[in-house]
């Protein structure tokens, strides 16, 4: 029987941040084969591939990504936690699935399949490409750190950019010119007044203020600055873009990046639940069957210096995923 907590570790121990994760595809790759499974590489660009595993197919899916964000965090076993960079985000969970998945083929059940992908935290490069594959399950099981409950859904994400412009001067004679900078100090603010959407599952609409750029010098009036926002949807973006328009108004222009929608998954009777605020590669996997969303671990720690998962969630959620499988099998 597959230790997790060893597997878990070893996948820790693979540094593998987005547009660099080739080492953990091989450990994956090599991991499954080694136990009898047919396996496929999806490249996505050079040195970076989807894997996906199958035995004969036609049931679930269990799905992560290898990739992490920076920077690396050597694994370390502190009591009862496992922490590195991705023990919860999402390599612990990857492991998990790994051990169920290879259970279940050693108890006779073949109708289970590996998805893992590349690229999730930067653009999901790896899941849109996974959807291009020939897919067939019913059931996809996807894994993000929800505490061990089944999602009923996760909000959608959208970027969108703030730009203002000003003019030109040199700073002893700021009014020769027009700062950019002071209007969009001047707007940042009132975001937080915004009347947006709100869910009765999901909850509210939120928009962070992720990155801010302006000016070029310190003796330069600036002629340049933008905001760089990251809306968290809980429904149709419609009325966000109208709220946002009206609160640019003539001040900003806006322009409109990356979307991802809000979305309402399957759960099972018999697990808990609960709505999640972060986003995952599921509307990007429609291929893929009816979606549900799991994993031990908590988003509260992921991205984190002390990202962790704990032993026992760890260890409990194989037993989890293989439970999941089956009563999903079975309906």
């Amino acid at each position: 029987m597959t230790d997790v907590v060893s597997l878990a570790a070893e996948l820790l121990a693979i540094q593998s941040p987005t547009r660099d994760e080739g080492r953990a595809v091989e450990f994956v790759s090599r991991w499954l084969i080694a136990r009898g499974w047919n396996v496929t590489l999806q490249e996505v660009s050079p040195g970076r591939s989807n894997v996906w595993a199958s035995r004969r197919g036609g049931g679930v899916t269990f799905s992560t990504h290898l990739d992490t964000v920076p920077p690396y965090v050597a694994p370390r076993l502190e009591g009862d936690r496992l922490f590195g960079r991705g023990a919860c985000d999402a390599k612990g969970i990857a492991a998990a699935m790994l051990a169920a998945a290879d259970r279940l083929a050693d108890a006779g059940e073949e109708r289970v399949d590996l998805l893992f992908v590349v690229g999730e935290e930067r653009g999901s490069d790896g899941a849109r490409a996974a959807n291009q594959l020939e897919a067939t399950s019913r059931f996809l099981v996807n894994g993000e750190p929800t505490e061990s409950k089944l999602a009923t859904g996760c909000k959608g994400a959208w970027r969108v950019t703030a730009r203002t412009r000003g003019r030109e001067a040199h700073s002893a004679y700021p009014d020769l010119g027009a700062s950019a900078i002071v209007p969009m100090c001047e707007l940042l603010p009132a975001l937080a007044s915004l009347v947006l959407p709100v869910d009765a599952a999901l909850g509210p609409t939120t928009v962070n203020i992720g990155v801010i750029r302006g000016g070029t010098e310190a003796n330069i009036v600036p002629a340049h600055c933008e905001a760089e926002l990251m809306v968290r949807l809980v429904g149709d973006r419609a009325p966000v873009q109208a709220a946002l328009e009206r609160w640019a108004g003539d001040r900003a222009e806006l322009s409109y990046g990356s979307f991802i929608p809000a979305q309402h998954f399957h759960v099972v009777p018999g697990f808990d639940t609960a709505p999640m605020a972060y986003t995952s590669d599921i509307p990007l996997l429609p291929r893929w069957g009816t979606p549900l969303l799991f994993g031990p671990g908590s988003i509260h720690v992921a991205h984190t210096p002390d990202e962790f998962i704990g032993l026992d969630e760890l260890r409990a959620a194989v037993d989890t995923y293989e439970r999941l499988a089956r009563t999903l099998l079975a309906s």
